[in-house]
């Protein structure tokens, strides 16, 4: 991928495609190509065939999605399955039609069977059943997954799987209905401060293990896989650090400043009980995170609840 290339980026307004606008921008490319949903529905195949045709891209993060919690995945099932799908058939399509170099296309680590081995290595795809509450999400990745495999095979697209573990940081989601478990507990722990609320319930034992990798990581790790990275095999991008869900409700409250007591309602449900990647083939191409998790919610943190107000976030 060189400096010069034309690059689009499908969901650039999104958490993970900002911080890949930003880290591209910093490292010199000078041909982005950023359409807004606006300027450019991904879901109308004659709009993407007519923008390709125009600008011709050569490299392609796909990274818009349509994406949220269990309660929008419950909610919306028919949309997130129908969207998603047709967005990435357009983009693959036109991908191969109009002679891109390279596109890179992130699977998710909830298309894994939910009673994988862990940490979770890359030949357990399609190896079990997956967690109903994902499952039109789910589905629509894997579809994405084997078209883009198949059409690497069969017109030999440059096509590059990503699978990410649970990624956070600054642009991150925070509607309590869409959003994942960091800034849905930044969120209850800044507003329980504000209201110098005394305590601050978590469902669950707070035992399951869970994976996180800040968003600045997950975008660097993408570019590197652009460069060093050849086959359409899965693979997994992580940090093979874990962290309880206790303990991580811990580190956001030290992070916002939240001093009451944090309990736990033990008649919720905890989900899975584990959830780790195993991203030793990535790590043996030369790439390692570098941002831990109290820096990466330090800045988030920071970012998205202080800056306005002038605030500093206890370290």
């Amino acid at each position: 991928m060189k400096k010069t290339e034309k690059i689009l980026i499908t969901g650039s307004t999104g958490m993970v495609g900002s911080a890949l606008v930003r880290l591209l921008k910093n490292q010199g490319f000078t041909s982005l190509f950023t359409p807004t949903h606006q300027e450019l529905d991904l879901c109308d195949q004659i709009q993407v065939f007519a923008y390709f045709s125009q600008h011709r891209p050569e490299c392609i993060f796909h990274l818009a999605a349509v994406v949220g919690g269990i309660h929008a995945n419950n909610t919306y099932p028919a949309k997130f399955i129908y969207d998603n799908t047709q967005m990435h058939c357009n983009v693959m399509q036109a991908a191969y039609q109009y002679g891109v170099k390279k596109l890179l296309f992130p699977g998710s680590a909830c298309t894994y069977p939910k009673h994988a081995p862990q940490p979770i290595q890359e030949s357990s795809f399609l190896d079990g059943r997956i967690e109903p509450t994902n499952i039109a999400y789910a589905a629509a990745k894997i579809n994405g997954i084997v078209m883009g495999q198949s059409y690497a095979r069969e017109h030999q697209l440059h096509v590059i799987i990503p699978m990410p573990t649970n990624a956070y940081g600054v642009g991150d989601n925070f509607n309590p209905e869409a959003s994942h478990v960091i800034p849905a507990l930044m969120k209850r722990f800044h507003e329980a401060k504000l209201a110098q609320l005394s305590k601050v319930v978590l469902w669950g034992t707070g035992t399951p293990l869970r994976e996180f990798i800040y968003v600045d990581d997950f975008a660097d790790a993408l570019v590197f896989l652009m460069h060093h990275y050849h086959s359409p095999d899965i693979i997994n991008v992580g940090t093979m650090q874990e962290i309880t869900i206790a303990n991580l409700a811990r580190e956001i409250a030290q992070v916002v400043g939240f001093a009451g007591e944090i309990t736990l309602d033990i008649s919720k449900p905890d989900g899975a009980p584990r959830k780790c990647l195993d991203s030793s083939k990535l790590f043996n191409l030369g790439w390692k995170p570098r941002i831990s998790l109290k820096d990466g919610l330090i800045e988030m943190y920071q970012q998205e609840f202080l800056l306005s107000t002038g605030g500093q976030a206890t370290r």
